[in-house]
């Protein structure tokens, strides 16, 4: 029988600064050192195009991360797009943790397992209140809201009309444009 070495945030970061991790890209999931899925064109435009209209629908309101770390209790995932509480001041020394996200994306396509599962769980353990993940294979937004333990309650599949995070309930995002 084969036992797993887990590593805690500490030990991770140690090994990031310490450079053994510089050539690899990698996130640390429930203790385990996992490579990230490399990105396909049409992920990183998905992503790239989402970002900016965030940023035009959230302006100074909420920062707008792509692909960068979030600490967490045994992970430091890096959604594809994390929304957090500004000022970028206070990620000058430390990753947002789940008291500064308002909600996390990830745009899926060949990590759609991955991202229904793992990062899914990861998220409703961390309590992030509201997680997307855009379906690039079936053109779809899952919407997941209300954690409780390793999961959410709630889970809506949208492919078009409107969305209104919950954080901020008068800024409507347009789904055709999330997915188009």
């Amino acid at each position: 029988m084969k036992t797993l070495a887990k590593w805690t945030i500490e030990d991770y970061h140690r090994m990031i600064e310490a450079g053994i991790l510089c050539d690899r890209q990698v996130e640390l999931l429930n203790g385990e050192i996992v490579e990230l899925t490399p990105e396909g064109p049409s992920h990183t435009f998905y992503g790239e195009e989402l970002a900016d209209y965030l940023r035009s629908c959230l302006t100074g309101q909420a920062l707008i991360r792509e692909a960068r770390p979030i600490t967490l209790a045994d992970s430091e995932p890096e959604p594809d797009i994390a929304i957090v509480k500004p000022p970028r001041e206070n990620y000058r020394d430390r990753h947002p943790d789940p008291e500064d996200i308002f909600w996390v994306i990830e745009v899926s396509e060949s990590s759609l397992k991955k991202d229904l599962e793992l990062k899914k769980q990861i998220y409703a353990t961390a309590n992030i209140q509201e997680y997307w993940l855009i379906n690039l294979k079936s053109k779809q937004l899952i919407v997941f809201r209300s954690p409780t333990g390793t999961d959410y309650l709630s889970r809506q599949d949208i492919s078009q009309g409107y969305i209104a995070p919950l954080t901020f309930p008068t800024v409507q995002v347009l789904v055709e444009r999330l997915l188009a």
